[in-house]
């Protein structure tokens, strides 16, 4: 099972999954198909049609994922794609940040307490789906949030045990776009 949780601040609209949650062993496998996403993954300027990733909005954005990864580090997460660094040919004073999988987050960790606001994936392990739902009830972000799985019971008990605002299974999360 994967839990995917899009974590996000009341009011606000979190279009971005900030962690998933891997659910007994399906976690080496996880990271090991969203890490080579992520290298795949074509960071240039926002206005050319090659870019599927532009910059960060500010410096001081930039500088802030940037710690919040680098955190995660010294505080014992494993940096599976590490996108600081990135440099953009012809773009050298842009505020890009690659994207980034952080696996084996834990909730005392900066990386999993704040919002980052960044191409960043923190990955948490679980040894059961009830394990995973106190993790989700127990963020304050609690924004949106969405299990894939091949286990009705699962699914069940995820759809009546989290609270959050929106709630998914087997599809990302079901945020209304314009």
């Amino acid at each position: 099972h994967l839990v995917a949780a899009a974590f996000g601040s009341a009011g606000e609209r979190c279009l971005a999954i900030s962690a998933a949650i891997a659910v007994g062993d399906a976690g080496d496998h996880l990271v090991d198909v969203v890490a080579e996403k992520a290298r795949a993954v074509k960071v240039g300027p926002g206005r050319d049609p090659e870019s599927e990733m532009g910059p960060i909005v500010t410096a001081a954005a930039r500088d802030r994922i940037v710690s919040l990864i680098g955190s995660g580090a010294e505080q014992g997460a494993e940096l599976t794609v590490d996108g600081r660094g990135l440099r953009v040919p012809g773009h050298e004073d842009g505020f890009f940040v690659g994207p980034t999988v952080i696996d084996r987050v834990t909730r005392d960790m900066d990386v999993y307490r704040e919002e980052i606001f960044g191409p960043v994936l923190s990955v948490v392990r679980a040894d059961s789906v009830d394990e995973a739902i106190a993790l989700i009830n127990a963020n304050p972000y609690g924004n949106g949030t969405a299990i894939f799985t091949s286990s009705g019971e699962a699914a069940r008990r995820f759809q009546r045990g989290v609270r959050v605002g929106m709630i998914g299974i087997n599809v990302p999360i079901p945020v209304p776009m314009a």
